[in-house]
């Protein structure tokens, strides 16, 4: 689906540049552009970061507790 209209930047996008490391939505925006044009497209675009991370917790906590075990 696509979320930014004015730079063509999809979900699919998103959830990658989540991925492939980016943290907050302030970096999804220097990225890929979100949010540059109009602002239309935050409130989505936010949501899906927020899926991502909270996506992201229960990997995170099982590595942390795999560390503090060790």
């Amino acid at each position: 689906m696509i979320v930014c209209v004015c730079h063509n930047v999809s979900d699919r996008a998103i959830r990658a540049a989540m991925d492939a490391g980016a943290t907050s939505l302030s970096e999804i925006r220097a990225q890929l552009n979100v949010g540059a044009c109009c602002g239309k497209c935050l409130p989505s675009a936010k949501a899906i970061v927020s899926e991502c991370r909270e996506d992201a917790m229960p990997r995170f906590t099982a590595v942390r507790r795999e560390l503090v075990a060790a």
